[in-house]
């Protein structure tokens, strides 16, 4: 089975088409924000805790997170939370000074609650009603087109937020929201959730024990959250506006870097992911290891980081579907729901150290060479815990 014919599936279909819409306008919108922050000024600092309010919602909303995605039908949740997304990004606007950065950042933590809501939910979906190979194309269908707006959506947000500004990029994200709930009312459910009689508090202990009495799986969501270190929103900013703001707009810089690991981890899986398995698995590991010190040798050249970046990128959206995989074929359908938003928590609990750290070392004088190539020796170790976890557990 291929992606065409997995596209074929009705609610595969359409979904991974609301997904290109919404994840297209996020990340259009993402360069008009960390543009906006360095017009206004922003330090190190401001800019690290920007990209964290981003990532904070799945770590400290999970517990709640599975349990609505449990209780509540994917279509009705879903319709609230793409007009949550729309409402925040319009106010989004309002922000004209570093002063109201408390605000932005409050905006920012709504909208991310909302989407990475959205995206468990999809994912709990895909699970209940797919399997085998199936689900395997279309995880990788979600990584490719979450890659393919990354890099789209960068480098188009980066140019209309350079000739246009970043607020008329928020209206244009909102208006690609507004397409996507457009697209939804056509969806067509034949599943249901599965009844829960516990209350939500029992549910919630119910799922923190299964998780913590399945090591499997817990070993699995940490190996998935090493991924995170892969989390360059501060970094790139941090380079576009240290490094290369002499020679680019800083807007272009961060679109075209973005873009251009986007565009490797959309061609990445259609290359390699026929070679990744249990027994390869801490290979692709070490050649994620080595890409992002190669970025650390190359980020003194604007030009030479690009191509340093797509080798960055190549092996992303391969580590990141499989070892997902991997925890989608050990959970029962039961937990599904909660198990995936505590993946998300410590996945994105990954992304905001990550970015608290590339923030508050840069602060401290390390280079952004140095921090780039502590992040890459991150996935050596991440090679060596998989290797202990396969002799252990497969």
């Amino acid at each position: 089975m291929n992606y065409k014919e997995t596209l074929k599936h009705p609610i595969v279909g359409r979904l991974s088409f609301i997904q290109l819409i919404s994840y297209f306008g996020t990340w259009f919108s993402q360069v008009a924000i960390f543009s906006m922050l360095v017009g206004f000024g922003a330090d190190e600092i401001t800019i690290a805790l920007t990209a964290a309010a981003s990532m904070l919602p799945a770590v400290i909303l999970a517990p709640l997170t599975g349990i609505i995605i449990d209780r509540i039908a994917f279509k009705k949740l879903m319709f609230l939370l793409l007009m949550t997304e729309i409402g925040m990004t319009l106010c989004f606007i309002t922000i004209n000074s570093l002063e109201y950065v408390w605000i932005l950042m409050l905006l920012i933590f709504t909208r991310s609650a909302a989407a990475a809501m959205l995206f468990s939910a999809e994912m709990t979906l895909f699970s209940r009603i797919l399997e085998g190979k199936m689900l395997k194309n279309t995880n990788e269908i979600h990584s490719i087109i979450w890659s393919f707006c990354y890099a789209s959506g960068m480098a188009a947000g980066g140019l209309v937020t350079h000739r246009m500004g970043h607020d008329t990029a928020f209206v244009i994200d909102a208006a690609l929201y507004f397409i996507a709930v457009f697209l939804l009312m056509g969806l067509q459910l034949s599943s249901k959730n599965i009844d829960h009689t516990d209350s939500n508090w029992m549910m919630f202990k119910k799922g923190v024990r299964y998780l913590f009495t399945q090591k499997k799986i817990l070993h699995l969501i940490l190996l998935h959250a090493s991924l995170g270190l892969t989390s360059f929103d501060a970094l790139v900013t941090l380079l576009a506006d240290l490094r290369y703001k002499e020679m680019i707009a800083v807007p272009l810089a961060i679109g075209w870097i973005n873009a251009t690991r986007a565009a490797a981890l959309i061609i990445g899986p259609f290359f390699i992911g026929k070679w990744i398995s249990k027994d390869t698995l801490h290979y692709f590991f070490l050649f994620q290891a080595l890409g992002i010190m190669l970025w650390a040798l190359f980020e003194f050249n604007f030009y030479l980081s690009l191509a340093a970046m797509f080798v960055t990128g190549f092996f992303t959206t391969t580590l990141w579907s499989y070892t997902y995989l991997l925890i989608h074929e050990e959970t029962d359908k039961a937990f599904l729901g909660r198990i995936i938003s505590y993946n998300d928590m410590f996945f994105m609990l990954s992304n905001v150290l990550t970015a608290l750290f590339i923030g508050y070392i840069a602060k401290w004088g390390l280079s952004l060479e140095d921090i780039t190539f502590v992040l890459g020796c991150g996935f050596i170790l991440a090679a060596m815990y998989y290797l202990w976890f396969k002799k252990r557990y497969l």
